[in-house]
């Protein structure tokens, strides 16, 4: 039987063929879900052995990561915030850079109300009601299928959330605080910029009725919000001065990566 370390070594290099940008820690976290002990433990001691059996399973691994699927669609989940959420090809995955809506969202007065529109797996909800379980929080997406995984995340973490199938702002929401919303705004020629794994995610999610520009989606809520409503939206890296334009008393927050993200805004 091979050794833990020797199997990484191996599923790295098979990793690494692949082009996938983190070819190490890729492997480690598949190891490590093969033989069910935390990372942490793998990196300790790489003499734990390897029977076939676990060693079917971890090649198994290693080649749909291999075939450029999301790791956090193979390992089924991603830390979000100070939260797991369970993810799989029904749902966006959740990015670092995304926390900073819930950033924003932290800040709000005891008993805010915030409605979240396009929730997904139900992150940001989820991460905002964690942190701030005062706050009045309900989450909408227009597909079935997130806001099924949304409400399993939810149950899964004993977190009430109410998720609402609905394109936009569902009707029983007739006044927030906060609108938060992380909609597509990537176009069809900006995804060939990106990582091949952003095709194997839904494309409702990714690409939506975007535009040219990337803010086709945007505009829409923007437009059917009420006025005076205060939004946050995340948005590309290149969006803040038409973002700054679209919403009143805006201001655009920089990511971790010091990159224009976030911004919040009155409702024209």
């Amino acid at each position: 039987m091979a050794s833990a370390g020797d199997i990484v070594k191996q599923a790295t290099e098979s990793i690494a063929a692949a082009g996938c940008e983190a070819p190490e820690a890729d492997a480690k976290a598949l190891v490590a879900k093969a033989l069910a002990m935390r990372i942490e433990d793998l990196e300790l001691d790489g003499t734990t052995e390897v029977t076939a059996e676990v060693r079917e399973e971890i090649e198994r691994l290693v080649s749909r990561r291999s075939e450029r699927e999301p790791l956090e669609y193979i390992l089924g989940t991603t830390r979000f915030r100070e939260i797991e959420i369970a993810v799989d090809e029904r749902v966006l995955i959740p990015r670092r850079e995304t926390e900073l809506l819930v950033a924003v969202g932290v800040e709000l007065p005891k008993g805010a109300r915030v409605h979240e529109v396009g929730t997904g797996s139900g992150a940001i909800a989820l991460a905002l009601l964690s942190e701030r379980p005062d706050l009045r929080l309900t989450a909408s997406d227009l597909s079935e299928e997130a806001a099924e995984k949304a409400r399993e995340n939810a149950a899964r973490l004993g977190i009430p959330l109410e998720v609402t199938v609905a394109m936009g702002i569902p009707d029983h929401v007739d006044q927030v605080d906060l609108l938060i919303a992380n909609l597509p705004y990537i176009t069809d020629t900006s995804i060939d910029e990106r990582s091949p794994e952003i095709r194997r995610e839904p494309e409702i999610a990714v690409l939506g009725d975007s535009g040219d520009d990337g803010l086709g989606v945007i505009r829409g809520l923007i437009d059917e919000t009420p006025s005076g409503w205060r939004m946050a939206l995340e948005h590309d890296t290149h969006h803040g001065p038409a973002m700054r334009e679209l919403l009143r008393e805006a201001e655009t927050r920089n990511d971790y990566r010091g990159d224009e993200r976030v911004t919040v805004g009155l409702a024209p």
